[in-house]
C-alpha cells in the first residue's frame, strides 16, 4: 500500500481536502512555500486550513519556503535569513500539526568544482544541525529535497553527516532526471537509508513542469516499483498543478489498504 499524499496550493486546498477525504490520502501544504508569505497574516492561514486538515484521514506534510534561500551561502546576513525563514517554517508546520517539512538546500550546480562542494558541505553541516535541533523541540522533522544537485550523494553525505534522526530525505524524481547526472536507481541507492518522503510527476525531458503521471517521459510503473521494493517505502506526493493531474495519476498508486495516520518519521 501506497502512502499517497495531494499537493495543495491556497487556491485547491479544499478540493484537494474532499479529494483526499474521499480516496484516504494525505495532503501535502504548498501555501507556505513562497518566502514572502510568513510577512503576511500567516496565521490567518492556520486558523484556516487548521479545521479542513483535521478531515484528511492520511498524513499531513508542508513545503516550506524555497525562493532565494541559502543555507549554505558564505555570507552571514544570507544565511541568517535563511535560519529566520526556516524556523518560521518550523512554527507553522509545528502550529499546523504538519509531521513534515519539506525544505531546500538550493546546491548551485553551475559552480561544478570540488572546493564549492566541500566548502558547501561544511557550510551545511553548521546549519542543518541547529535547524534539526530546533524542529525535533517543535515536534517536526525536516527532510531536505533534491533541486539542482546533479548528484545523490550531495544531500546523502550531507544529511548522514549531521546525523539527526529529524533530517530526512525528499526525493524528487522529476528534478533527479532533469538536473542529476546518474541514473535513477543510484538516487535511490545512495539515498535509501534517509529517504523519507518522495515528490513525484511528470515532464518532458526538459522542464520541470510537473505533469501527471501519465503525461511525460517518466515510466512511473517501473519507477514505482523500484522504491516499493525498498526496505521501508517513502510516501508520495502527487506534486502537481492541477487536481485533474493528481486525479489521473491515482491508478499508478496502490490504494487497496486504508491509509495510516501517521507519516513514518522514524
Amino acid at each position: 500500500m501506497d502512502r499517497v499524499l495531494l499537493s495543495a496550493s491556497r487556491q485547491n486546498m479544499v478540493e484537494c481536502v474532499q479529494l483526499a477525504t474521499e480516496r484516504g490520502l494525505g495532503i501535502e501544504i504548498m501555501a507556505f512555500a513562497q518566502p514572502d508569505i510568513p510577512d503576511s497574516d500567516w496565521r490567518s492561514l492556520v486558523t484556516e486550513y487548521r479545521p479542513l486538515l483535521r478531515r484528511v484521514p492520511g498524513s499531513i506534510a508542508m513545503h516550506g519556503p524555497f525562493m532565494d534561500m541559502a543555507p549554505g551561502s558564505p555570507d552571514s546576513h544570507i544565511k541568517r535569513v535563511t535560519t529566520e525563514r526556516y524556523r518560521q517554517a518550523i512554527e507553522i508546520a509545528s502550529a499546523l500539526g504538519v509531521e513534515l517539512l519539506v525544505l531546500h538546500a538550493n546546491f548551485i550546480s553551475s559552480i561544478h568544482t570540488f572546493e564549492y562542494q566541500m566548502a558547501w558541505h561544511s557550510r551545511n553541516l553548521n546549519f542543518w544541525g541547529p535547524l534539526a535541533d530546533y524542529a525535533r523541540q517543535q515536534g517536526v522533522t525536516v527532510a531536505i529535497e533534491n533541486m539542482w544537485e546533479y548528484s545523490p550523494d550531495i544531500l546523502g553525505d550531507l544529511i548522514k553527516d549531521v546525523a539527526h534522526p529529524n533530517l530526512r530525505a525528499c526525493l524528487d524524481v522529476g528534478h533527479a532526471h532533469l538536473y542529476g547526472e546518474v541514473d535513477f536507481t543510484d538516487w535511490v541507492k545512495a539515498l535509501e537509508p534517509i529517504l523519507i518522503h518522495t515528490h513525484i510527476n511528470n515532464n518532458d525531458g526538459k522542464i520541470d513542469i510537473h505533469m501527471g503521471l501519465n503525461h511525460g517521459v517518466l515510466n512511473y510503473v517501473v519507477l514505482l516499483n523500484q522504491l516499493r521494493q525498498l526496505s521501508r517505502p517513502p510516501s508520495f506526493t502527487l506534486e502537481m498543478d492541477a487536481v485533474d493531474f493528481m486525479l489521473s495519476s491515482l491508478p499508478y498508486m496502490d490504494l487497496t489498504q486504508a491509509i495510516d495516520h501517521k507519516m513514518d518519521v522514524g
